[in-house]
């Protein structure tokens, strides 16, 4: 099986999924980027049959002409990936191209419009909140009428809380279309009054099914992150509500994707949920490490038994709490890493760096801990995050 991962590099905290899969007798990795080889460092390389180094990855054309070569040099492409939100167009039309396995530009306007997604929330009847399509003034004041204060502005095909406008007031729809361009597809959408988003998370087999799943719950809302800045925390739950279940499950039998992660966002609303959208990938950042400290497992191991034909290695840890949690660094906080480190050691399981890509959002340092209870999570995310 010959293995292409479009931009191994970059970012830093999908590597191991290129590493994890080299390990495979039968998978042959190949890699397309532009950092120069030299960058990769010594376990990429080795992790690599072949590098194709380009100028823009940004260039379809340039990366298809890369994917030829590997194609004549190596043979027939059966996989192509990777996992990361703002290539998944690039991947799409690649494995339409070259007539490889997964999905195709038009499977991916059921995830990437939130308008389509709608569409497929109530087809498998799991609770979804009124919206419409904004093109035009004409249907700002439809919506207005229709949808009432207050409401969620958001592009139709956009990723997070980017761009995203709450709609309280007149004068709030006034400061919208004094910004709007007038071109970018928006979605008005009803207010959810609830700051808990809660997530059905998980990974996909070749034939649809399930074979891991669990819940995380954000400590702050997307939109609160990028208008306020707050610190990004989230909290991996030790095991998945069952009705959270019964509406994840419907929704990834819906969607009918394969061998993928995946991400479903709701609301929780009193004792049910409301569905915000569908992201088909894994949650980004460091979450899959997050995952894995909670669950005693690896994903990432995981996944390249998925593609190389293995069955995903069987459960045998009690799982936990893990808690991901970070740090911006023009914050200035009461406890410093070092009483961080002595305070939870033997909790405290990974520091890493953010990309770049990921800082305003997500912040500059990450920590990832455990725990065995909701009240040790909500005492690490105070002690951590106490600003001076």
């Amino acid at each position: 099986m010959n293995y292409l991962v479009i931009s191994p590099y970059y970012p830093d905290n999908f590597q191991p999924f290129t590493t994890a899969l080299a390990k495979k007798e039968n998978v042959t990795v190949l890699g397309i980027g532009q950092e120069p080889y030299d960058q990769l460092g010594a376990e990429l390389q080795e992790a690599l049959t072949e590098y194709f180094r380009v100028e823009n990855l940004e260039d379809l054309d340039e990366v298809k002409r890369a994917v030829a070569f590997l194609f004549y040099k190596h043979g027939p492409i059966d996989r192509i990936e990777s996992h990361n939100e703002y290539w998944l167009d690039m991947d799409a039309a690649l494995r339409a191209q070259f007539d490889v396995f997964g999905p195709k530009p038009a499977d991916l306007k059921k995830t990437k419009f939130k308008s389509e997604m709608k569409k497929y929330f109530k087809k498998a009847g799991v609770p979804v909140v009124a919206g419409q399509i904004i093109k035009t003034e004409r249907h700002i004041k439809k919506a207005v009428k229709e949808i009432g204060f207050p409401m969620i502005a958001k592009p139709d095909n956009g990723v997070g809380a980017a761009a995203t406008y709450k709609l309280s007031t007149p004068k709030d729809v006034e400061r919208f279309q004094a910004e709007w361009d007038g071109q970018t597809v928006y979605f008005f959408e009803k207010f959810v009054n609830s700051s808990k988003v809660i997530t059905y998370d998980g990974l996909i087999d070749s034939q649809g099914n399930i074979v891991y799943e669990t819940s995380l719950e954000y400590v702050h809302t997307p939109l609160s992150l990028v208008v306020d800045q707050k610190d990004n925390a989230y909290f991996i739950y030790d095991k998945v509500d069952e009705k959270l279940r019964q509406y994840g499950q419907a929704i990834i039998k819906t969607f009918g994707m394969k061998e993928r992660f995946f991400h479903i966002e709701f609301f929780k609303d009193g004792d049910d949920y409301i569905v915000i959208e569908y992201n088909n990938r894994p949650a980004g950042g460091f979450t899959v490490d997050a995952y894995n400290f909670a669950h005693s497992i690896d994903l990432y191991s995981d996944y390249a038994r998925m593609v190389a034909g293995e069955t995903v290695a069987e459960r045998i840890y009690p799982a936990q709490f893990s808690l991901s949690i970070s740090r911006r660094d023009q914050t200035s906080y009461v406890h410093t890493e070092e009483e961080i480190r002595a305070r939870y050691q033997g909790k405290l399981k990974m520091v890493k760096r953010m990309p770049e890509a990921f800082v305003a959002l997500q912040g500059n340092l990450v920590y990832i801990l455990t725990a065995e209870n909701l009240e040790a999570i909500h005492e690490m995310i105070a002690f951590i995050s106490q600003t001076t």
